[in-house]
């Protein structure tokens, strides 16, 4: 057995994770190389190793000649004999080579040959492995700042961040532990080349995978993500099984998912919204944490024309705009903001129109107040609610807005002012 060259292939393949079989093929290549810069030729050498024990021959098949002309491919009958006393003309017999009997240059050329083929398999090992992890996050750490782009280290690669997909304002110094999101992985001469991001929003899907387990089993499923790296992202969850609260799996007890995630992207802000199948209740959740009076959706057109309270305006449209930016790529509509007042002439639009409307009443889809239906005897079409639920009881409302204080409370307001003049 050669002890030496096993324990080296053991080694080689734990280190640089290239298969036993693929070693053994490179040994033999080498040693065609080596049989070929001594002889000239090597068409008739072969070579047979033992995958076991590593040991190996190496031979040449000759043809029996009277006249040798082409030593490589002849031998003569007298040569022949010396290794088969039964040979006789024009027999093929196999002649061993001692592979130590090569020349310098032979070996060099070898081992050349068999550190090639190592590397070559170790950049493909490399590139299959990271390939595999594209679309997906791994765990780096930053080994150097080349100008405006980071080189991470991988593990057995590293990887570019390029300026573009680094997140505004953050700061990373060497030896910083980072996780990353891989874009692209190609095989190039010099060994595989890798593209990362930290801006990219499939990385805070990854992230809350690994960190929330109805994500990662499918339970609860990311619908859509839209994030603006190191402010704000927006994400919409929905739960495919109705005991499980989308939105409060991925918080977490006592918001501990979240904040995981949170800190892993530098205190980024995240908001996570149900998603619904009505593009106007996705719309008024997507808005959150403001308030919506209603919200009218063109599905051909995918616009959205959305009422807020008048206070609420500025909230509803974020700093900047953010907000209203956020749900727009969130929900897939261009959403036009108004408030109460301005919708009256912006859109023609008087809240008890839509009361009063038929297909209103009936609850048909787009028409909304407070991201509910009207309709089914929740508002009578005479100025009133019959079913008051939602508001203080004892009180009605002939328009939306206005308040008509009842008996009661007329009787109450006198006594208040006559204990004022008091």
């Amino acid at each position: 057995m050669n002890t030496e060259l096993v324990e080296a292939l053991d080694l080689l393949e734990r280190e640089k994770d290239i298969s036993r079989e693929t070693l053994f093929e490179a040994i033999e290549n080498s040693l065609l190389i080596a049989c070929r810069n001594n002889f000239g030729k090597a068409d008739n050498v072969h070579i047979t190793m033992d995958r076991e024990t590593c040991d190996y021959e190496v031979y040449a098949e000759k043809t029996v000649v009277d006249n040798v002309e082409d030593k490589s491919m002849e031998i003569s009958l007298e040569d022949a004999k010396k290794d088969n006393p039964d040979a006789k003309i024009g027999d093929v017999v196999r002649i061993d080579i001692d592979s130590k009997e090569f020349g310098r240059i032979a070996t060099q050329n070898a081992k050349n040959a068999i550190l090639q083929k190592i590397r070559e398999e170790e950049r493909n090992s490399v590139y299959d492995r990271f390939a595999g992890q594209t679309r997906d996050i791994v765990t780096g750490v930053v080994q150097r700042v080349n100008g405006r782009n980071i080189s991470i280290n991988l593990g057995k690669a590293d990887a570019i961040l390029m300026e573009n997909e680094q997140v505004k304002g953050e700061i990373l110094r060497p030896r910083d532990r980072v996780k990353v999101y891989i874009l692209e992985v190609r095989n190039t001469p010099k060994g595989p080349r890798i593209s990362v991001s930290r801006t990219h929003p499939e990385l805070v899907k990854r992230l809350f995978e690994s960190e929330v387990s109805e994500v990662r089993d499918g339970t609860v499923e990311i619908k859509s993500i839209s994030r603006e790296a190191g402010s704000r992202t927006k994400m919409a969850v929905y739960s495919h099984d109705p005991d499980v609260d989308a939105v409060g799996a991925c918080v977490g007890m006592n918001g501990n998912r979240v904040n995981a995630v949170v800190s892993e992207l530098g205190g980024e802000k995240i908001d996570i919204v149900n998603w619904d199948e009505n593009p106007a209740l996705f719309i008024e959740n997507a808005l959150s944490p403001s308030q919506v009076v209603s919200v009218i959706v063109d599905p051909d057109e995918k616009t959205a024309k959305v009422v807020v309270p008048d206070y609420q305006l500025s909230l509803a449209i974020g700093k900047e705009g953010q907000n209203a930016r956020l749900a727009a790529r969130l929900t897939g509509y261009k959403i036009d903001i108004k408030s109460e007042t301005q919708a009256k002439d912006a859109f023609g639009f008087r809240m008890e129109d839509y009361m009063n409307d038929e297909e209103y009443a009936e609850g048909e889809e787009g028409y909304y107040e407070n991201g509910e239906y009207v309709g089914d005897g929740d508002y009578t079409g005479e100025g009133e609610y019959a079913d008051g639920a939602e508001y203080e009881e004892g009180t009605e409302y002939a328009e939306y807005g206005e308040e008509v204080p009842t008996e009661a409370a007329e009787t109450e307001e006198a006594a208040e002012s006559a204990d004022g003049e008091e």
